[in-house]
């Protein structure tokens, strides 16, 4: 089942578990992990993406490795909130992983990859370096965020104020 509202997610994982976050691309799959307890997020690996079977074959390997109970995957929409060709495409591969018996959450990507990308400068990160963690990094930037939201009860664009 596909869920676009984090307490309808939440509700399909009564028990939590550990969450995989994807950011989608054309040429690759950046993909995040989270502990059980949605605490925190962390980059893990990159998927050149090929033919979609071998896609979703490495990413069912990752899940089964790693006991994931569900994937969170970044949806981006334009800066208005409204769908683009990507966005549409994004969904297709989101419907296309329903076979592997996961509850799947669309989550709002629109400003991950820029933050991401400011982070890294800061960092002083070089260019080479910064292409080749931006996919990874994003997607926990992605997971993070549906992680915060599914801990608090919100959803995409309200904020976790501390305490």
């Amino acid at each position: 089942m596909i869920a676009t509202v984090a307490a309808d997610f939440a509700a399909m994982l009564p028990g939590g578990g550990r969450l995989v976050g994807l950011d989608v691309g054309t040429r690759t799959i950046g993909v995040a992990l989270c502990d059980a307890g949605w605490t925190f997020a962390s980059p893990a690996e990159l998927i050149r993406r090929t033919k979609f079977q071998k896609d979703k074959a490495a990413l069912a390997a990752l899940i089964a490795a790693q006991s994931v109970r569900g994937i969170v995957v970044g949806l981006p929409l334009n800066l208005d909130g409204s769908d683009s060709p990507r966005t549409q495409s994004t969904r297709a591969f989101a419907r296309n992983l329903l076979d592997l018996a996961l509850p799947i959450l669309m989550w709002d990507e629109r400003w991950s990859t820029v933050a991401v990308e400011r982070s890294l400068i800061e960092q002083d990160a070089t260019r080479a370096r910064r292409a080749e963690l931006v996919d990874r990094m994003a997607a926990a930037w992605i997971l993070q965020g549906a992680i915060d939201a599914l801990a608090h009860g919100l959803d995409a664009g309200e904020a976790v104020r501390p305490h």
